[in-house]
């Protein structure tokens, strides 16, 4: 009832975007200055924009990943009971140079599985080291887009073995490198409003992981082997329609696909040896934006998750604060 229910409220937020892009489309008017608009950013994608020389950018997350279903390697869907993982990530950028962004992205969770015992407590997750760099940065004159090649490696800081618990999981226990090409431009619509368009490309490779005992990739106390988490590759489009220079609505719509992972070694009941099958997903993430000024906002948004294989549905709700300095 509770997904049927937010999917009715995203169909019903699309309906409204795509309702207001009508009419931005029918209506003429001057066109809307860039110093007129006020962003806070789209829930998932990021920004092909570099940071000025010297300044920083903290965007603080709260979300609950609210798992609810499960879909096979047909890509049908069954239901299993309500998991919450709520969590934090905040982003932590620093402009270097002009071109050059360096930062990290520090996660914490807390996990209320569907039974069985909750997390001992907030754990720390995975933490992410970010460097870009700007390839082109958008001109109003040209009509660039704003391209920015992005390296991040992340660090295995979250637990993910010999686990007491299965709810106390939180890391890959991998170094995965990401490689991403970030880009971003400006569209004026007939009405002289501003559309702001971003598509992220991300692909991702991960280490070997030794494991022991109980872990996130479902091995049971006494098993000692290893784990090889497949690629994955991601891509992220997303758009921002400035409504009022403080108001803007958003949507991202992601793709994510993992090679499959494989997972071997011996447990007190034999050799283990398993392929966990290759998966996608496909997620929505309507939002709204209210900004405060050109350098703080806040969004509130949800992401969704209703096609896939091999994956789990969730609705996550989300609020985040973008302050730059």
């Amino acid at each position: 009832m509770q997904s049927r229910e937010t999917l009715r409220m995203t169909r019903g937020y699309v309906a409204g975007l795509l309702a207001l892009l009508a009419c931005a489309s029918a209506d003429a008017g001057d066109p809307q200055s860039r110093d007129d608009a006020w962003w806070t950013g789209p829930m998932l994608a990021a920004s092909g924009a570099t940071l000025p020389r010297g300044h920083a950018l903290v965007e603080p997350y709260l979300f609950d990943v609210v798992t609810h279903g499960r879909f096979d390697s047909g890509g049908n869907r069954h239901d299993v009971g309500t998991e919450n993982d709520p969590g934090s990530l905040t982003y932590m950028l620093y402009g270097l140079t002009d071109r050059v962004t360096v930062g990290m992205i520090p996660r914490f969770f807390h996990g209320i599985p569907a039974s069985g015992p909750e997390s001992s407590g907030v754990a720390v997750g995975d933490l992410t080291l970010q460097a870009g760099y700007g390839l082109t940065q958008f001109q109003d004159d040209h009509r660039t887009p704003s391209i920015a090649l992005v390296l991040d490696e992340t660090l295995p800081t979250g637990r993910y073995d010999r686990l007491d618990r299965a709810s106390d999981g939180f890391g890959a226990g991998a170094y995965t490198t990401g490689l991403s090409l970030y880009s971003q431009e400006y569209f004026w619509m007939p009405n002289g409003r501003i559309l702001r368009g971003r598509l992220d490309l991300t692909y991702a490779v991960s280490s070997t992981v030794s494991l022991a005992d109980q872990s996130v990739y479902g091995t049971s106390a006494g098993f000692h082997g290893h784990a090889s988490p497949g690629d994955s590759a991601t891509i992220d489009a997303s758009a921002e329609y400035s409504v009022t220079r403080e108001w803007v609505v958003a949507l991202d719509v992601v793709y994510q696909h993992n090679a499959s992972t494989h997972v071997h070694g011996g447990s007190p009941g034999g050799e283990l040896s398993a392929d966990a099958g290759s998966s996608y997903s496909l997620g929505f993430a309507p939002a709204i934006e209210y900004n405060w000024s050109a350098r703080a906002g806040v969004l509130l948004g949800v992401r969704i998750i209703e096609i896939g294989r091999n994956t789990s549905a969730s609705i996550t709700p989300a609020v985040a604060v973008d302050l730059v300095f």
